[in-house]
């Protein structure tokens, strides 16, 4: 644990080992970059239909995405009990890929599916407890309140209009949802540290949607999302004088989370799920003090893709596909209470391709849809120690 806000994040039972009193306040502002290319090659369609030749490429532009954060930790002088509660902005996407009259995936409805637009915005509230069996060992527990935005347009996880159109799902309220976080935290007597963590699957109710058809008149629909559970397991070494060497694995298990287990058309017309596979996340990092007063960071991040060549398509404006990230950070620590952190990540650009589904055909013979992706993030934070 470095400061409140990883630890009350990823692992409750490692609060134990911060500083007794501690106040973390951090704000992220990520920019992801994203583009799609499709084509429908000649006689795509297949027999009887018109011949087809059609290629085009389209620029999201999203925006910045504020990410905010906050941790605090307190623990009694001389008590085996600390408590804490965490804030956080813990996941999300953005997309918003004008129509097109060249890029088949966003011809106007019901040909293509006309302008593509989709935010989702994740927040997370734990309150925290951990309780030190002695000074190496430690347990935590932390219940998780979830709050979520989400829309989308087209909606393609309802059903069709009769014209074959998908309705807008923009008209949507903030979703609640729960969960808990279990941690343990050990420290050896050779200058190891390691965690272990599992944060439950977030059980969410309903997302609601008040929509319209084709003709303006009213439509109403809801859609079931949960997050996956995530396995944490973490190791430091403190043993050489001003360095901190560390490593994580976790294991992000999709395949068993509503909404994003499913995949394909439904015999409604609507689009199943996400169809994302479960995976594995590696991460090594260091941290030199150069001075007693300034701290520097770095860190690699290796994720493995959730979504395979074949689910491109359904995931045109969710596509969380970067696999490789390096981040540089550094701390001051401006006095005995007080220090300001700033760190900069850089998500490397990566690709899938998969063809264009047809909710009663399948795959389409001749068509292809690509999606690219990276990011970059800027993120500043205060802490206090009190």
């Amino acid at each position: 644990p470095i400061d409140a806000i990883g630890a009350l994040n990823w692992n409750p039972g490692s609060i134990s080992g911060l500083a007794p009193n501690e106040v973390a306040f951090g704000l992220g502002l990520a920019l992801p970059t994203s583009s799609i290319d499709s084509s429908i090659n000649a006689n795509a369609l297949g027999p009887g239909n018109p011949p087809i030749d059609l290629a085009g490429t389209s620029e999201s532009e999203p925006g910045v995405c504020p990410v905010p954060t906050i941790g605090f930790v307190h623990r009694n002088p001389g008590s085996a009990w600390t408590l804490g509660v965490g804030i956080f902005g813990v996941g999300g996407f953005s997309a918003n890929y004008p129509a097109s009259t060249t890029n088949p995936i966003s011809l106007p409805q019901p040909n293509g599916l006309g302008q593509l637009h989709a935010k989702v915005e994740l927040y997370q509230v734990t309150p925290t407890i951990s309780y030190a069996l002695s000074d190496r060992l430690s347990f935590g527990v932390a219940p998780v309140l979830n709050l979520a935005n989400f829309n989308g347009d087209p909606f393609f996880l309802a059903p069709p209009n009769a014209d074959g159109t998908y309705s807008p799902g923009s008209g949507t309220r903030t979703a609640f949802g729960g969960g808990f976080q279990l941690g343990t935290y050990y420290i050896t007597e050779s200058d190891f540290r390691i965690g272990l963590s599992y944060k439950s699957p977030q059980w969410f109710e309903p997302f609601r949607f008040n929509s319209q058809d084709e003709n303006g008149l009213p439509r109403f629909f809801k859609y079931n999302f949960d997050l996956p559970s995530i396995t944490t397991l973490g190791f430091a070494y403190s043993g050489f004088e001003r360095w901190l060497f560390a490593f994580d694995m976790r294991y992000f298990d999709y395949a068993n989370a509503d909404g994003f287990s499913q995949q394909g058309f439904l015999p409604t017309g609507a689009v199943a799920g996400l169809g994302w596979k479960s995976i594995f996340s590696f991460t090594p990092a260091v941290q030199w003090s150069a001075t007693d007063r300034l701290t520097l960071r770095a860190g690699y991040t290796f994720n493995e893709n959730p979504i395979s060549d074949s689910q491109t398509f359904f995931n045109v404006v969710s596509s969380l596909i970067i696999e490789h990230w390096l981040s540089f950070g550094a701390t001051y620590r401006w006095n005995q209470r007080v220090s300001s952190t700033i760190a900069y990540s850089h998500g490397f650009e990566n690709s899938v391709t998969g063809p264009i589904y047809h909710p009663v055909f399948g795959p389409l013979a001749g068509t292809s849809v690509t999606e690219r992706v990276s990011a970059d993030m800027l993120n500043a934070g205060i802490t206090v120690h009190f």
